[in-house]
């Protein structure tokens, strides 16, 4: 690996001498890299980035989101530092870098692909896309009354219902918003899409699993109430005159660099149980 790119989440505290401990563990093992930093993910998005042949993420499961969404479409994998409370997605602990980077220059480790969901907002004659790897929140606003969702399934009407929202999410974000939700645990490089309710008015309203190729519509009966869309938990848009939303697999994958001798299993019981 020449080109590697260090992506630091500044809220985490990271000062001077700890970049450049970084730096010079990169040094050590990769020693002909050559090291551009960003800093939240300011850049990430120039298409230069293309030529990284990976990106180091410091942060928690939020940075590692933020990031897959802006260089999923380059094809860079990443791999994540945690130093968070979660890191649910980092491959590593900030104590385990040494040995980290040692197993990384052995080839020891591989890339898994994630999927992702894109997200079509239809207004007027106005469309807007989204991309995200956890999920996709449509729900009211604090104070609406609960809305009702007409749902569609690859053109074919499939159920309506009255709830505070919706959760469309990838197996990545199974461990997510749609888990609070009551959504069942997908391991995570499967290729499906979860539906999910959020406390329906409805005894029959549960989770539903589909084939990662389905395109799901929904239309959203807000009349004077306000309703928003979220992606990942971070990007919140509000729809105007929002005539429909479409959801369906992304064309580009996340790929998240796993140190040999990661268990999911371990974490899942770790972080999850």
């Amino acid at each position: 690996m020449k080109n590697i790119g260090v992506n630091i989440n500044s809220s985490k505290f990271i000062n001077e001498k700890m970049i450049n401990e970084i730096t010079d563990k990169i040094i050590k093992h990769f020693n002909e890299a050559k090291i551009k930093i960003f800093v939240d993910t300011i850049g990430l998005e120039e298409e230069n980035t293309k030529n990284l042949d990976m990106v180091i993420v410091l942060g928690g499961d939020g940075t590692i989101l933020r990031t897959a969404r802006i260089i999923s479409k380059f094809n860079v994998p990443i791999l994540g530092i945690n130093m968070g409370n979660l890191g649910f997605l980092a491959s590593v602990e900030i104590l385990e870098l040494e040995e980290a980077f040692e197993k990384l220059s052995k080839g020891e480790y591989k890339v898994e692909d994630r999927m992702m969901l894109q997200c079509e907002v239809f207004s007027g004659d106005s469309q807007k896309a989204y991309n995200c790897l956890n999920d996709i929140v449509i729900s009211k606003g604090a104070l609406s009354r609960i809305l009702k969702y007409d749902v569609y399934i690859d053109g074919e009407f499939y159920t309506s219902f009255k709830s505070d929202g919706i959760i469309i999410s990838t197996p990545t974000g199974s461990t997510a918003y749609a888990l609070s939700a009551g959504g069942p645990i997908i391991y995570p490089t499967l290729e499906i899409i979860s539906l999910t309710p959020i406390c329906p008015h409805s005894l029959h309203s549960r989770s539903i699993i589909l084939e990662s190729n389905s395109e799901i519509c929904i239309k959203v009966d807000s009349k004077n109430e306000r309703f928003f869309l979220t992606l990942d938990g971070q990007e919140s848009v509000k729809p105007e005159q929002c005539e429909m939303i479409m959801v369906k697999k992304y064309d580009c994958k996340c790929k998240l660099i796993k140190i040999n001798g990661y268990n999911y299993f371990q974490v899942l019981r770790k972080k999850i149980f």
